[in-house]
């Protein structure tokens, strides 16, 4: 897809819009038009050059009357520019976001978060910037024709003067077409960089004031600020560059055609009037002038605003990024509620054949992993570090794209798990658990009904009445980013909550426990027996949650290295009995 097709497609997503503001940003540019032939008047009857067709206050009155209707049609002009730019910068990012939310979790992204959000802000101003100038860019070539045609029946040679300058822009903004995209992906990718530094602060506070690396950070910070500052330079140097050179090469023309048309003057092929409209529409020209050159800079510099959209879809066709859908820019948006589970969610037997994934950076990963969870069963995934528990679920899950394997649910296959895998099927409690700076409360609903119910209940399994009761202002306290007010157990039992909130057929805890102490962590096992709605597939090496287990599944290297019992495994497994006795992880 190339940068117009892009634009085009842009276009006809709001056809309708994009036509309305090119004809008001047309009529703006024709306004003049009609102006300069009154002032030609205006001087041809202060000079008797000509008979005037009419008189000198009605010309005044004529001309003050355009100038407000020049002023209304710049405001609708505006409104409708707007809209429109609202409209497109909204479904970029749409389908941006759309897309990024279907990838697997561990690709949803091929750059850093704040790469991704430069492509977010930045890129899709830019593009806004293109497409809005192309309406400009219509509208001052129509004036430029319509004025061309006029001033051609004055005088042919200074006509042609006046438009040799635009053939000069045109030259300078092709000739710089390949220095303009090298300077502003490099000052892209500079910004992302300075970006994702500060998100990394943000979310590092502790660790780094732990480390006493303050001053280390802040140095790395400086430099990426130095870089993104000599990037900008460069590419804001060539760009006012080529401003400057659009701009003075009009103003030489100009001059020049001033004398020229003095000296018509005085030879009397040319009255004052012709000379009053040439000087009128040379303002307006020369604006066109240079505003054409400075959108087909705007041009070339989308060409990588559009490289950079399109490599956040990294496989999938460019297309997707200017897909139609509606945006729900007015009236209020319809309240998300989790879907309702029905008899055709129920779980009987998931069976799993075959899995696996390997790391394309490492080669790492899991390989040939088979199991079944039987219907409210509590199977446990134990083993050492990378020895591949949380590779397992993610790939199980759908957040990393399987390499091969089968999911049976019920004995149906499961094409894509990670759109399966959702509620009221399956609910997750990650390693990390990801909470928002919001009430704890809406962090355990995350936009779920508010049943108080189902909240209490939930709040009982994950063992956090007595939290609640202590903090300040109960479910309503808010948290901080990434739930820094809470303690490392309460933000795994506030994502613990927020999974059993969802009422989910499967629930899958990744080292759910690490955090807890051994009485919290009791209370929390023997609760969910009490519940035993659900069943339970859970990554942990705590002697609570094996104990608790119906079948345990011991990884090795990526691979099945034993299943079976505690007391099975105790008896026959070597891996079982190191990681019993010693905590081996």
């Amino acid at each position: 897809m190339t940068t117009f097709q892009m634009l085009w497609r842009l276009i006809r997503y709001r056809p309708l819009l994009y036509t309305l503001n090119a004809a008001m940003w047309t009529l703006i540019y024709l306004a003049p038009i009609l102006p300069g032939l009154l002032t030609k008047a205006f001087f041809d009857a202060l000079t008797d050059s000509a008979a005037a067709w009419f008189g000198i206050w009605t010309i005044i009155a004529l001309l003050l009357a355009a100038a407000a209707v020049r002023v209304v049609f710049i405001i609708f002009g505006f409104i409708t520019d707007v809209q429109f730019r609202m409209r497109v910068g909204g479904l970029l990012r749409r389908n941006m976001l759309h897309h990024i939310l279907k990838e697997p979790g561990a690709k949803a992204i091929p750059v850093s978060p704040g790469e991704a959000i430069s492509n977010f802000r930045d890129d899709v101003e830019q593009t806004e910037e293109a497409i809005s100038w192309s309406v400009d860019a219509f509208g001052m070539t129509v004036f430029a024709v319509v004025s061309f045609f006029i001033l051609l029946r004055i005088d042919t040679q200074l006509t042609l003067l006046v438009f040799v300058p635009l053939v000069l822009v045109v030259t300078a903004a092709q000739l710089s077409t390949s220095r303009l995209q090298k300077y502003r992906a490099a000052s892209r990718e500079a910004t992302g960089q300075v970006t994702e530094a500060i998100s990394e602060m943000f979310g590092s506070v502790q660790a780094i004031q732990v480390a006493g690396a303050e001053d280390r950070v802040i140095g790395r910070f400086k430099s990426l600020n130095d870089q993104r500052r000599s990037a900008m330079l460069k590419d804001k140097l060539l760009t006012q560059t080529l401003d400057s050179v659009f701009s003075n090469t009009v103003n030489l023309g100009t001059g020049l055609i001033l004398l020229l048309g003095a000296q018509a003057m005085r030879s009397g092929s040319f009255t004052v009037g012709d000379f009053a409209l040439f000087v009128y529409y040379l303002t307006f020209v020369t604006q066109f002038i240079q505003n054409f050159g400075k959108f087909l800079t705007y041009f070339k510099q989308t060409e990588v605003a559009k490289q950079r959209m399109e490599s956040l879809l990294q496989n999938a066709p460019p297309e997707r990024l200017v897909e139609s859908h509606p945006l729900y820019l007015r009236g209020p948006l319809t309240e998300p509620s989790l879907p309702a589970k029905t008899a055709e969610d129920r779980l009987d037997e998931l069976v799993v054949s075959g899995l696996t994934y390997r790391y394309p950076e490492t080669g790492r990963g899991i390989e040939d992993i088979s199991l079944r969870l039987p219907r409210h069963s509590f199977t446990v995934v134990t083993g050492r570090i990378g020895s591949g528990k949380t590779t397992l679920v993610r790939a199980l899950l759908g957040l990393l794209p399987k390499d091969g394997g089968d999911i049976r649910w019920n004995g149906d296959l499961v094409g894509d798990p990670g759109g399966f895998f959702v509620p009221p099927h399956s609910a997750y409690t990650p390693q990390v658990p990801r909470l928002y700076s919001d009430t704890l409360k809406r962090n355990i609903l995350l936009g779920a009904d508010d049943d108080s119910a189902r909240l209490e209940a939930a709040i009982h399994a994950a063992v956090l009445e007595r939290d609640i009761a202590g903090l300040p202002a109960g479910l309503d306290t808010v948290i901080g980013p990434r739930g820094v007010k809470l303690s490392g157990g309460q933000a795994q039992r506030t994502a613990a909550a927020r999974m059993f909130a969802r009422d989910a057929e499967l629930l899958v805890f990744d080292d759910l426990s690490s955090a807890l102490d051994v009485e919290t962590e009791r209370k929390l096992w023997e609760r969910l027996f009490e519940r035993r709605t659900a069943t339970c597939l859970v990554v942990s090496h705590r002697k609570a949650a094996l104990a608790h287990a119906d079948r345990i599944l011991v990884l090795k290297d990526g691979r099945l290295e034993a299943e079976g019992t505690l007391e099975e495994l105790l008896e026959h497994s070597e891996e079982m009995r190191l990681l019993w006795n010693r905590e081996l992880e």
